[in-house]
C-alpha cells in the first residue's frame, strides 16, 4: 500500500503548491498539440480519443481519429453506422471490442442525451465501454469539471515523487485514488490543467523505461531521484504477443477486415499469406479458440454459407 501523501497535511500546501507550479508550468511550454486538446473539439471528440488511447499509443491514434471523427462527427452517426464499418475504419488500433463498445455508448447518448455527451460524471460511467478513468477524464477534459484523472501515467509520477519507488502496484488501490484527490489543486482551472499536465508528464518524460530525469521538472522535488533511482521491486511484465490467442485473432480480423468475407475453411491459407502471424503455426485447439472467441464477442459473424465477416 503506497505511503500516505505528505501533501494531505495542512502546512505541507506550500509543497504542493510548488509541486503544482513546476508541472504546470513545464506543460505550457511542452504539452504536444492534439487535436482532443483544441478548444473546440467537441465532447464526442474527446471520448472518442479517451476510448482508442487505452492501451494504444498517441502516434496510432492520430490517423484513426481524424478518420473516424471525419465519418462520424457525433454519436447519432456513429449510432447509425454499420457495425461492419466500423470495425474496417477502426483498422489496426488492437482491442476491436473497444469499437463495439464505442457504438453502443453512441447509442445510448442518443437514446438517453438527446445524441449529445453528458457532461454529468454518474451519466457518463452509466455509459458501455466508459469506465472510471474515462468517465472522470471526459468530465475533466471536455467540460472542465475537475474529477481526479488517474491513469498509469499519473500513477507512476505520483509514486516516484511522494513514495521513491520506480513503479506503482499493479492494481489501482482506493488509497492511490484518495492521494491523487488529495493533490489536486482546489481551482477548478489548475485541476483540470493538472490532470492534464502530470500525464503528460509521464508519458514524455517520467516513462517506465527510460525516463528523463534530467529533463524533469520536478527532479529535485523526487524521492526516487533522492534515493539513487532504484529499480522496481519486480521487473515490469510486457504484454506477450507472439503466439498468443490475441495474434489469432488479431490476424483473422486483418483477413476479414481485407477481404469483406472469408470462407471458414480457408482463414489459416488466407491468414498465412497476409504474413500477420510471422513464423506462428497455431495448433487446431489455438484457431478453434480465437474463432470461437470473435464470434462470441460479435466481432465476427457466420453466415449461412459459412462465410466470416464482420456484422451488419
Amino acid at each position: 500500500m503506497p505511503t500516505p501523501s505528505p501533501f494531505a497535511l495542512p502546512h505541507d500546501a506550500d509543497t504542493a503548491d510548488g509541486l503544482h507550479e513546476d508541472v504546470l508550468t513545464w506543460f505550457a511550454r511542452h504539452a504536444r498539440d492534439l487535436p482532443w486538446r483544441d478548444p473546440d473539439c467537441p465532447p464526442w471528440g474527446v471520448l472518442v480519443s479517451e476510448i482508442m488511447l487505452q492501451q494504444t499509443p498517441v502516434v496510432r491514434v492520430l490517423p484513426r481519429w481524424r478518420d473516424w471523427m471525419e465519418r462520424w462527427p457525433a454519436p447519432a452517426d456513429l449510432a447509425a453506422a454499420p457495425t461492419a464499418e466500423i470495425l474496417t475504419a477502426w483498422d489496426r488500433l488492437g482491442y476491436p471490442r473497444r469499437a463495439l463498445r464505442l457504438q453502443e455508448a453512441a447509442r445510448a447518448i442518443v437514446e438517453r442525451h438527446g445524441g449529445r455527451v453528458p457532461a454529468d460524471p454518474e451519466a457518463l460511467r452509466a455509459l458501455p465501454g466508459v469506465g472510471e478513468y474515462t468517465a472522470a477524464a471526459v468530465a475533466s477534459f471536455a467540460f472542465g469539471i475537475p474529477e481526479t484523472v488517474v491513469d498509469t501515467n499519473v500513477r507512476r509520477v505520483l509514486v516516484r515523487v511522494l513514495d521513491g519507488r520506480a513503479l506503482p502496484a499493479r492494481t489501482l488501490s482506493r488509497a492511490e485514488m484518495r492521494r491523487a484527490h488529495t493533490l489536486m489543486p482546489a481551482d477548478p482551472d489548475r485541476a483540470n490543467g493538472w490532470n492534464a499536465a502530470i500525464m503528460e508528464l509521464g508519458a514524455l518524460v517520467c516513462t517506465a523505461r527510460a525516463p528523463a530525469c534530467q529533463r524533469c521538472p520536478v527532479a529535485r522535488r523526487c524521492a526516487w531521484v533522492a534515493a539513487g533511482s532504484p529499480p522496481p521491486d519486480e521487473a515490469p511484465r510486457g504484454q506477450a504477443w507472439a503466439g498468443t490467442d490475441r495474434q489469432v485473432r488479431g490476424a483473422v480480423m486483418a483477413a476479414v477486415r481485407a477481404h469483406g468475407r472469408v470462407a471458414e475453411g480457408e482463414v489459416r491459407d488466407v491468414v498465412a499469406a497476409g504474413g500477420r502471424l510471422g513464423a506462428h503455426r497455431p495448433e487446431d485447439a489455438q484457431w478453434e479458440r480465437a474463432l470461437a472467441g470473435l464470434l462470441a464477442d460479435g466481432l465476427l459473424v457466420r453466415h449461412d454459407d459459412g462465410a466470416l465477416a464482420f456484422p451488419g
